[in-house]
């Protein structure tokens, strides 16, 4: 009876071992391919902000044939694009370049051959086009970044996921130099 008792937990301890192994597997898996999202998320907006740097040259560009006297604004574009192009993705280096995208743009006002000039109108377009891509892949990769970050912080899964060297993901946010500009009512004249 001893030997049937000694038996039966060995067995009944077994099983919850292999259940337990299972578990961790299925966890793993799972913040496995919720992570790949998170990583897709960020190359997606590398890749669109790259697309939006490659895009520039080509904007300035046509911008120099009908405006070329104005020096100081191309070069401020120039020098912008260039800041943001070197190295890691910084938000602050993109948001002088958003500035001096506008500035630039804003040209085709004071010259209205540019702003009548197909290709001025297509790049303008490609831009529009890159800038609502970049929008839509940041708030992909947030939501990518929220479905990470709850079924890591989700039981069972909170117990092993940091065992299991999985970290939270962060959020695409605002940084200080942004929340300026971002903060401000926009200005619309007629």
């Amino acid at each position: 009876m001893v030997e049937i008792f000694g038996w039966f937990w060995t067995s009944a301890l077994l099983v919850i071992a292999v259940v337990v192994v299972f578990l961790i597997i299925g966890i793993y898996n799972q913040l496995v391919g919720l992570r790949q999202n998170v990583r897709q998320g960020v190359a997606d907006i590398d890749a669109q902000l790259r697309q939006r740097h490659d895009l520039i040259p080509n904007l300035v560009e046509t911008v120099k044939g009908y405006a070329g006297h104005e020096a100081s604004t191309l070069e401020a574009v120039i020098a912008a694009r260039n800041a943001a192009a070197d190295g890691e993705p910084n938000s602050a280096a993109e948001q002088g370049l958003s500035a001096a995208l506008g500035n630039l743009l804003a040209l085709g006002e004071a010259y209205p051959e540019l702003k009548a000039s197909a290709n001025f109108q297509d790049l303008q377009r490609e831009l529009a086009d890159v800038e609502d891509k970049l929008a839509a892949a940041r708030r992909a990769l947030n939501a990518a970044v929220a479905r990470f970050n709850t079924a890591r912080e989700a039981f069972p899964a909170v117990l092993f996921a940091g065992l299991l060297g999985f970290k939270q993901a962060d959020f695409n946010r605002l940084d200080d130099s942004e929340r300026g500009t971002v903060d401000q009512t926009p200005r619309v004249a007629f």
